[in-house]
C-alpha cells in the first residue's frame, strides 16, 4: 500500500475531515519523533500506510463491540489508540507507564482537540482498575498473547472485543494461548501487511 493509497483508503472509509485530523497527527509525530524514538525512522517517510491505516483498520473489526470505552494497552506513540479516538466518537482510554509518552499522548489529545474523550493513565495495566469495563481492548507490539491476556484480564468482561495486531506470529500466539484460554479466537490478515494477522477474541476467560 502506498501512502496515497492509505489517504485515499482513509478518505473513502472516513471522510475529508477524519483524513485531515489524521494529517495533524502525522504531523506531531514526525515532530515529537525528534525528541523521542516514537516510531522507527526509517518509516516516516511511510507513515499513512505503515502506522496510521495499520491502526486505522481496527476500527471496522470493532464493528460489533457494545457501547463502552476503547482500552489501548501500552499505547508508546498512540497507535492505535489517538488513531481510533481520531476516528470514533468512543471514549478512549491510552495505558502508557512511560512518563515521557504519557506527556506526549496528553500533549497530542489536547491539540488534536480529542481530550475531553480521551484519559491517559500513567501507569502499567496492572495498576489500571476502570470502574467500567473496557468493550474492546488493543494493543500493538506490547507481550505474547497469553501473557497480554493474563495483565489486562481485570478490565474486561465476556463481551469484550480484543483487536491485537501480532504480525507474522499471529496463528502460532493463538495456538499457545488457547493452552490457557477459551473463548473465541480469530485471526484476521492485515490490510497493510498481507503476510501479518490481527486477532480478533471474544468470550475470553481462563481454562
Amino acid at each position: 500500500m502506498t501512502e496515497e493509497e492509505a489517504r485515499e483508503w482513509v478518505r473513502s472509509n472516513f471522510g475529508v475531515s477524519r483524513e485531515t485530523l489524521l494529517e495533524r497527527f502525522a504531523a506531531i509525530l514526525t515532530r515529537e519523533a525528534a525528541q523521542q524514538n516514537l516510531i522507527a525512522a526509517s518509516t516516516l517517510d511511510s507513515i499513512w500506510a505503515r502506522h496510521l491505516v495499520d491502526s486505522a483498520q481496527l476500527v471496522s473489526l470493532a464493528v460489533g463491540a457494545g457501547r463502552g470505552s476503547w482500552l489501548d494497552v501500552g499505547s508508546g506513540a498512540g497507535l492505535p489508540g489517538i488513531v481510533v479516538a481520531i476516528l470514533l466518537d468512543r471514549p478512549v482510554v491510552l495505558v502508557e507507564p512511560r512518563a515521557k509518552r504519557v506527556a506526549f499522548l496528553r500533549a497530542a489529545a489536547a491539540e488534536l482537540g480529542l481530550d475531553k474523550r480521551v484519559a491517559v493513565q500513567g501507569s502499567k495495566i496492572e495498576s489500571y482498575h476502570p470502574i467500567n469495563r473496557a468493550a474492546v481492548v488493543s494493543a500493538r507490539a506490547v507481550a505474547e498473547l497469553s501473557q497480554l491476556i493474563l495483565s489486562t484480564q481485570h478490565c474486561t468482561d465476556s463481551s469484550t472485543v480484543w483487536l491485537l495486531p501480532k504480525g507474522r506470529n499471529a496463528h502460532s500466539e493463538v495456538e499457545a494461548a488457547r493452552a490457557n484460554w477459551q473463548g473465541s479466537f480469530h485471526v484476521e490478515p492485515s490490510i497493510t501487511q498481507p503476510d501479518s494477522g490481527i486477532v480478533i477474541a471474544q468470550g475470553i476467560r481462563p481454562r
